[in-house]
């Protein structure tokens, strides 16, 4: 079996690291061609020593030189975050696993596609600023994109026969974060510590508050809205706080489908690397043999208002969702660095899609500039 060559942008993330632990496992299936890291170059030298990739990224020129010290000679060192869609559209390169943390990751999932390429996208930022762009693109690519999030890879398992004519309404879920069960005013006094503790997932510190705030499954109903042509209206997220049972689809014949499992990413990305086929995966089972309580219940729009933000964004369309998703970045950011409170997350991004100027035609060059503009305006609330 000839391998397919690899390329991994941010190999020292939760996923990309993750992604690393199913090549292990397969490796006469895949070859690691390039990794690229924001800045932890300790850990991108020894993925390297270990892969022996041809190119390695570190976007951070400041730590160049400590990673060139620290690996082979044969392997080209690049760096500057500049780089990142060089590497996306890498002759040699078969499939780009792309698991930027946010809008960084656009512009490398569109050279991607534009360049033919398949696309395992842990991104959601990608279809969020830039869906109809990206869409569009896949019309006159050879290439394909594949969804990592868990729940669009439920979509898409579930979707396997199907057509995607036949939806009626997708049903998303949540696991409520660990604010499920608080009160308004509870969420009021929420500290940084309490918010990075999520009950289920073990996911990098902005994807963690975004979980916290629910802010992911609005991010997550834009990308299933573009993935799967679906209107909004039709997509339904709901609270399961077990994180079993990943996505359902239900058909228009009243049927539906839905895609369990034990919360691991490593069985959505061995899903979209070896896509079409289903790769065998060492990772626990769920014993069926046991009782299992499976819950679900409705998403309360007052108490995470950033869900019904987002939705609002892919109604309004042009540059909303790209608006919604800069001011939420910086609005983390924010929150990160304990500039502002946990309840001011929504605020901000409320305040900027109700400030910023949505009319203009959507090009990468567009997205770029609203982009820009928003941070600038979420960094001054507030302040």
């Amino acid at each position: 079996m000839e391998k397919k060559k690899l390329v991994i942008l941010g190999s020292t993330g939760s996923i990309g690291t993750q992604a690393l632990e199913v090549v292990r496992q397969h490796p006469q299936r895949f070859e690691i061609v390039a990794l690229s890291a924001h800045s932890n170059w300790k850990l991108l030298s020894h993925q390297v020593q270990e892969f022996s990739p041809k190119y390695a990224l570190i976007c951070n020129p400041e730590y160049y030189s400590d990673l060139r010290n620290h690996v082979s000679s044969s392997v080209k060192i690049i760096s500057g975050v500049e780089h990142l869609t060089a590497l996306a559209t890498l002759g040699e390169a078969d499939i780009i696993l792309n698991s930027l943390v946010g809008f960084a990751g656009f512009e490398s999932t569109l050279k991607a596609i534009q360049a033919n390429k398949k696309v395992a996208l842990a991104n959601k930022e990608s279809l969020v600023v830039g869906g109809q762009i990206i869409m569009e693109a896949l019309k006159h690519s050879k290439g394909e994109l594949i969804p990592v999030d868990s729940e669009h890879s439920a979509m898409l398992q579930c979707l396997a026969g199907e057509k995607v004519s036949d939806i009626e309404k997708i049903i998303i879920t949540a696991s409520g974060g660990p604010f499920r069960e608080h009160t308004s005013d509870q969420l009021q006094n929420v500290t940084l510590k309490e918010a990075l503790d999520h009950p289920n997932w073990s996911m990098g510190d902005k994807i963690t508050i975004d979980s916290s705030t629910m802010m992911n499954k609005g991010l997550e109903i834009i990308e299933a809205h573009w993935l799967f042509s679906v209107p909004v209206e039709d997509i339904e997220p709901v609270i399961h706080p077990q994180s079993i049972i990943h996505s359902i689809i239900t058909f228009k014949d009243g049927s539906s489908k839905a895609q369990l499992g034990l919360p691991d990413m490593k069985v959505p990305i061995t899903y979209a690397l070896g896509y079409p086929d289903r790769l065998p995966l060492d990772t626990p089972r769920m014993n069926w043999s046991e009782f299992q309580d499976l819950r679900f219940e409705p998403v309360d729009f007052d108490k995470f208002p950033c869900v019904q933000l987002a939705m609002e964004s892919i109604q309004m369309g042009g540059f909303a969702p790209a608006v919604l998703n800069a001011a939420n970045e910086v609005a983390v950011e924010r929150f990160l660095n304990e500039e502002i409170g946990y309840i001011q997350i929504p605020k901000i991004v409320k305040q900027s899609l109700a400030k910023i100027d949505l009319n203009d035609s959507l090009s990468l060059e567009s997205i770029k500039d609203i982009d820009k503009e928003t941070r600038a305006f979420a960094a001054s609330i507030f302040k």
